[in-house]
């Protein structure tokens, strides 16, 4: 079972993430998530346990759960498809696709049989 473990402190690492689990049962990973660009824990993680019964006595254990002075949030993880949409997730429709645009020598032909200038701009406004 995976289990999301929220409100983690910016020191926690993997090892540490893994300690915590431990106690209740087989752990088959444990990851802090990072930052790419900064390289800085993002505050929270993911733990897979190979008991789902033993994942929840410890979802159920550690849920709330003070860990370097802060509250852990301990939830089993959803996978993305079965999570409920939140605000900046939006289902949205396909985009139409844009028309082609005129190639620069049509629109400088077009403006060289319209004339240039003022009476080229009324004739190309009107006909």
């Amino acid at each position: 079972m995976n289990i999301y473990v929220g409100n983690l402190s910016y020191d926690v690492r993997d090892e540490e993430l893994r300690a915590i689990f431990e106690p209740f049962g087989q752990i088959v990973a444990a990851e802090v998530i990072f930052d790419k660009r900064t390289r800085r824990s993002r505050g929270y993680g993911f733990v897979e346990m190979a008991n789902d019964s033993e994942a929840q006595q410890a979802i159920e254990t550690l849920n709330g759960k003070e860990v370097h002075g802060r509250e852990l949030r301990v939830d089993a993880s959803q996978p993305r498809s079965e999570k409920p949409l939140t605000r900046g997730d939006s289902e949205r429709a396909p985009r139409a696709p844009r028309p082609p645009r005129p190639s620069p020598a049509a629109s400088q032909t077009a403006a060289a049989e319209a004339g240039t200038g003022v009476k080229g701009f009324f004739k190309r406004l009107f006909g």
